[in-house]
This record gives C-alpha cells, structure tokens and sequence, in this order.
C-alpha cells in the first residue's frame, strides 16, 4: 500500500469552494485512476492549510497519476491555492483499517 500526502495553503474564505470541487470533480477523477484505494482530506482552519492523503494499491499507480492526471487536478485547483502544493510519498507499514491492513500484510 502507498500514501499520497499533499498539502497546501489555501487562500482565504475558499474552503467551502475546495470542498465542493474536490467531491465533484477531483474525487471523481482520482476514482478513475488505476490502484487508487482512497482518499482522506484535513482542513486546518487556524492556518488556511490542507492535507489530502490518496491511498494507493502500489507505487507504480500512484506514480501515473502523478504525471498523467494531477497536473490537471492543480489546473482545476488553481484559483483556491497558494503557491505550490507539497507532494510526500509513504510506503504504508501499518494500519488499523482493514483492508489496508490486510493489503500490508499481504505485500510484506
């Protein structure tokens, strides 16, 4: 299993915007992706920030999307950050939700 973790800044009074994009378009779209397994976004209110983690059944998937879709994602996302999202990869070592566990266990 392997973690996605992007975090960004977003600019003022726009939270309820990113929200309404990312469950209408950038959700829909990961979906479409090969291997993805899921996606988990914070929203930190005292500092405008944002981290999404996308799941992902290896590393090779995610890697695809990185080049083929999420260049398009920033387009959509554009008017609601600032600056340059920051982009940290995971391989998952262990997790108490089943069947991210059971993907762990399985590949170890």
């Amino acid at each position: 299993m392997f973690v996605r973790k992007v975090t960004t800044l977003l600019k003022p009074n726009s939270i309820s915007k990113f929200s309404r994009l990312m469950e209408q378009e950038v959700i829909p779209m990961l979906r479409k992706q090969n291997g993805f397994e899921g996606e988990l976004t914070f929203f930190d209110a005292s500092a405008d920030g944002v981290t999404g983690i996308s799941l992902w059944d290896k590393a090779s998937n995610a890697e695809v999307y990185s080049r083929a879709t999420y260049p398009a994602v920033l387009k959509k996302l554009a008017t609601l950050i600032e600056g340059t999202p920051k982009v940290d990869t995971y391989e998952v070592m262990n997790s108490t939700f089943p069947k991210i566990a059971a993907a762990v266990a399985a590949s170890g």
